[in-house]
């Protein structure tokens, strides 16, 4: 062991990180010593090895994950453009987030006005696309809207679109979305669009007026209400799309939720 080696509480000193860190790098071969003791096990570093102690600390602060802090080192050309997606969609969250509070603020909590419809069931074209998580619905929801419109051909009348949504949400959400179809047939279906039925049934509906992003502020009236009244809710929550959102501004969209219940009207 030569002189110009530094035991691991003075290099740890100098690279600004702790000692309990510099031997969990150790593990995850980020950051090795430069030499083990066989004997005691003890951890020396080079001071030249400071530089790469400080460049991990400074990534750890931007919230780089320790997998992709290893790819940077390594001098992987792209490796922190992950990063900077994963913190951009975060950061949508927190601010869609943001404007569900500033409404419950301005407007107190959701007391849309409720009550129990009876709908008859529907032909119709499913598109089913899987989302992680709840902030990843709006996203699996657009991209099966997207699909069903693309999959489906020779609809009469003005289109009618349905979101399907579990009421439980988890770590993954099933997304369905219905096209309504109208008419005697005469419809070109595409393969990955699945035609059945869009069952009827007595729902409570509210109507949510807002954006897209801020519907579960009306589901939970809903699911509330229904509470209330010890109604059993029996499938999924529907978000039937009354306006368009290419001609209508976020704050005028119009969508009715109806949540399938047992009871007679």
């Amino acid at each position: 062991m030569d002189g110009d080696l530094l035991p691991i509480g003075q290099f740890a000193r100098l690279g600004r990180l702790s000692v309990k860190q510099l031997r969990h790098y150790d593990e995850l071969g980020l950051l090795r010593p430069a030499y083990v003791d066989a004997g005691t096990g003890y951890r020396y570093y080079r001071a030249e090895q400071a530089r790469e102690a400080l460049s991990i600390a400074l990534l750890r602060s931007l919230e780089v994950p320790l997998p992709v802090v290893g790819r940077v080192l390594s001098g992987e050309t792209g490796a922190l453009e992950s990063v900077r997606v994963s913190l951009e969609a975060e950061l949508a969250r927190r601010r869609r987030v943001l404007a569900s509070l500033e409404r419950v603020l301005a407007e107190g909590l959701p007391a849309p006005e409720v009550g129990l419809v009876r709908e008859v069931s529907w032909r119709a074209a499913f598109v089913g696309e899987r989302a992680s998580g709840a902030e990843d619905v709006g996203r699996a929801t657009s991209v099966a809207v997207a699909r069903v419109l693309a999959g489906v051909r020779g609809v009469s009348g003005a289109v009618r679109l349905v979101g399907l949504f579990p009421v439980d949400v988890g770590e993954v959400v099933d997304v369905r979305v219905a096209l309504v179809l109208e008419g005697d047939g005469g419809w070109v279906v595409d393969e990955g669009v699945e035609v059945g039925v869009l069952p009827g049934g007595v729902f409570a509906r509210a109507t949510h007026v807002g954006p897209y992003d801020q519907i579960s502020l009306t589901v939970h009236a809903v699911l509330a209400w229904c509470a209330e009244r010890r109604f059993v809710v029996r499938g999924a929550v529907r978000e039937v799309y009354v306006s368009d959102p290419a001609r209508t501004s976020p704050g005028e969209l119009v969508t009715h939720v109806l949540v399938p219940v047992d009871e007679e009207l």
